[in-house]
């Protein structure tokens, strides 16, 4: 009988680890910073103390790679869904407002499911066809908030090129919210380097100067999550879109398609160096897996387990 006694409390014990193993997320807070258009090969020669910072102090891959076609709105369709083109079917790379929303699920209307809070802060109004219904408690473009209306409606027609977009003014926005809002899941996009790219070329002096600026709002949002209490709480993926070579990254050679991949805090292995496959979708897997949300599709990424303890 008494041993009986002790396989039941053991196995008590194991339920109750196994619960307890499981029951919390592994990060309260998952934040994905997008630095449009940041070339690893550009990234390489430019003074980013931030970035290599947090690279030092993180889980790290300059050899990721992203979606073909390598364009920002597929890819970041991907980066948010875990899907690849084929599946999600964003395949135009222009603000069409007749095109409606993406229509696989995002890990925003996942986390919304899942009872968590949301928030996008992009510098381009294309990514509003990410934008589904009742999933993102705060989107702002322009600094104004859509409260998951039809963009076409709120008056959204200021260009692409507004001082509002420009990285130091969109991570000003989400370090204010973050200290005010906390939320559970935010992304944050950065588009100057894709902007001067395009202007002057990928690795021009004035695109390493915007690459310079980008590094400058890191720093702005990962002091509001110091701030806010949350950097024991918080996982950071910065990463991007795609690379890019002379004034245009479409042509889906290396330059193009290889993109950073960097975690950062609540459990990341100091200092690992990512020597496998990483692949934008995984970026989506990463967040879900982190938030121990279930995902509402099958996805094509997979967690990069191996950047954490």
């Amino acid at each position: 009988m008494r041993v009986k006694v002790w396989q039941m409390l053991g196995l008590i014990g194991l339920i109750g680890a196994v619960f307890c193993a499981t029951a919390a997320p592994r990060a309260e807070h998952v934040l994905i910073i997008s630095m449009d258009g940041a070339a690893p090969w550009v990234i390489r020669d430019t003074p980013m103390p931030t970035l290599r910072q947090l690279a030092r102090e993180g889980a790290v891959t300059w050899q990721a790679e992203t979606t073909l076609p390598s364009v920002t709105l597929p890819s970041h369709a991907s980066m948010l869904t875990g899907v690849t083109p084929s599946r999600h079917r964003i395949t135009w790379n222009d603000w069409r407002p007749t095109n409606g929303v993406i229509q696989v699920p995002t890990i925003f209307a996942a986390a919304k499911q899942a009872g968590l809070s949301t928030a996008m802060f992009v510098g381009k109004i294309k990514l509003y066809h990410l934008l589904q219904p009742g999933t993102v408690d705060r989107f702002d473009f322009a600094g104004k908030d859509s409260n998951n209306n039809d963009a076409s409606e709120q008056g959204y027609r200021s260009a692409d090129g507004d001082p509002r977009n420009r990285a130091r003014a969109v991570a000003a926005r989400a370090a204010d919210y973050w200290r005010r809002h906390r939320p559970n899941l935010c992304f944050v996009h950065l588009a100057d380097p894709d902007w001067v790219g395009h202007q002057y070329g990928w690795g021009s002096p004035e695109q390493r100067r915007s690459l310079q600026t980008v590094d400058a709002a890191l720093g702005t949002v990962l002091g509001a999550v110091r701030q806010a209490g949350l950097r024991s709480q918080t996982v950071v993926i910065i990463t991007a879109d795609h690379g890019g070579h002379e004034k245009g990254h479409s042509k889906g050679i290396p330059a193009d398609v290889q993109i950073p991949w960097v975690a950062w805090g609540r459990g990341v292995r100091a200092g690992t160096q990512l020597n496998l496959p990483v692949n934008t979708c995984d970026t989506a897997a990463t967040a879900l897996w982190l938030l121990d949300v279930a995902p509402l599709l099958p996805l094509d990424g997979k967690p990069v387990t191996a950047a954490f303890r």
